[in-house]
């Protein structure tokens, strides 16, 4: 059994102790310590902690892969060790890497920080419409599409993705410290069901008497985070000029009174722009490169997250799913790619003989299809071995090249784990078992290349 204690304390230490750290938080495997001075820490002093995975500079923090233990870790260095937890500062960091590099780090944070907390309840919705694909009319007919147990499924299922700005309103705003509440209701405007009916009976509407491109923001995600980004620079400078005695009323009123016309009039339907066209885009790249295209982002998947550029493309998953209620090319994917991942774990462990990797390699094997996390194979067996990587990357093309070839097409954002194979659940019965069939090829081919290549226990 870890030693949490141990490890936070050797954490804190090795990144030059609590002076050194503004605050820090946590996400399922990864301890995210904002640090003032990122640069005197020397990483490979942090990989050789035990317990340790491996260490990633993201978004303007100094990330420490732990494993799932992490929420453990991250308790005894806020709880024990005096770090300041929470991700949040008191005064607002500098923003020291103005480079191109720089700011594409923060976007991709702020896109991270807004989508991530928001897993439970994409899954959750998302497993509901799972139940009602496989039991209803479409698949075992167990119950038709007039009973209430349908009508049921259907609204909890709605009523995750429906009200998506709303809860993006919040974690975005909370992300960039702003305030949440306020997040939460401009992403309630984007959605008013007056603004809802004016859409739907077309025509042209006014704010302040400027023109507004009319647009259905339900179920969308770039309009309020676009809206919530700059809501934050306003809510700011009217918190600088406006006196404490009068900021409670007047901040927030004047915050979302300025922001009606920005959001409703530029930022919003720059969103909607901009999501459509890059879905557009991506679904033109797919039908051109075919399984082929499929087949690469299969096998690069992997390396997408480790960068964090698959933000992008989770994003551009959710504009497609929530216009189409579908994506074929990404997410199938996704989910081979995270098939062989699970194989190379498998690999590793057949192919290891020192008993503690072997043992540990299992540990890996079964974090990943029980608990849906991939991060502690990707570096303690990738990272640390390299070879297994071309296992991985093998069993993910392989995989990747079949759900391809049969069309197999996603239709609900589920699990992580083995249970991932019901997002292809929601169509055809073979649509299901291809999608199966795909991601279990992924998962024997990558097991039995990272065998065959193998690799040094060093």
């Amino acid at each position: 059994m870890a030693d949490n204690r141990k490890i936070a304390e050797d954490i804190v230490s090795a990144v030059g102790g609590v002076e050194n750290i503004n605050s820090a938080t946590h996400c399922m495997t990864r301890l995210r310590l904002n640090l003032k001075d990122e640069k005197s820490v020397d990483d490979e002093v942090v990989k050789k902690i035990d317990g340790v995975l491996g260490v990633v500079h993201s978004g303007g923090q100094y990330q420490v892969i732990v494993g799932q233990n992490v929420p453990k870790v991250y308790s005894e260095a806020v709880e024990h060790l005096g770090v300041k937890g929470g991700g949040s500062v008191e005064e607002e960091p500098e923003v020291k890497d103005r480079s191109l590099k720089g700011i594409f780090s923060s976007i991709m944070d702020y896109l991270a920080g807004s989508l991530t907390p928001l897993i439970p309840i994409l899954i959750s919705a998302a497993m509901f419409k799972t139940v009602l694909s496989i039991f209803g009319p479409d698949m075992l007919n167990v119950f038709g599409a007039e009973s209430d147990i349908y009508k049921l499924l259907d609204f909890v299922y709605d009523a995750g993705f429906y009200f998506l700005p709303i809860f993006i309103g919040y974690t975005a705003a909370k992300k960039i410290n702003a305030s949440p509440v306020l997040g939460m209701f401009m992403g309630a405007i984007l959605i008013a069901p007056d603004l809802i009916n004016l859409v739907a009976e077309g025509g042209s509407f006014h704010v302040f008497g400027i023109p507004a491109a009319l647009n259905d923001y339900s179920q969308s995600v770039l309009p309020i985070i676009l809206s919530v980004w700059v809501l934050s620079y306003v809510e700011r400078f009217l918190k600088k000029y406006i006196p404490d005695a009068l900021s409670t009323i007047f901040v927030p009123f004047l915050t979302i009174l300025i922001m009606l016309p920005l959001s409703l009039c530029v930022l919003a339907p720059l969103g909607a722009f901009v999501g459509q066209y890059v879905s557009t885009a991506l679904i033109a790249i797919g039908n051109s490169t075919g399984f082929i295209g499929i087949a690469l982002i299969a096998a690069l998947w992997e390396y997408l997250v480790m960068s964090g550029m698959h933000i992008i493309m989770v994003v551009t998953v959710l504009n497609i799913y929530m216009t189409t209620g579908s994506e074929a090319i990404i997410w199938p994917a996704a989910l081979c790619a995270t098939a062989a991942v699970f194989g190379m774990a498998l690999g590793a462990f057949l192919k290891v003989k020192d008993k503690k990797e072997k043992s540990l390699c299992f540990g890996y094997f079964i974090s990943g299809i029980i608990g849906g996390v991939t991060e502690p194979a990707l570096y303690g067996i990738g990272f640390k071995y390299k070879k297994p990587f071309l296992g991985y990357m093998i069993g993910a093309a392989a995989g990747g090249l079949y759900v391809g070839l049969t069309h197999a097409v996603m239709y609900a954002l589920g699990a992580t784990n083995f249970l991932m194979v019901l997002s292809f659940a929601g169509g055809t019965a073979g649509n299901l078992i291809n999608g199966c069939i795909g991601c279990l090829i992924s998962l024997v081919v990558a097991a039995i290349a990272t065998y065959v290549i193998g690799f040094e226990e060093k």
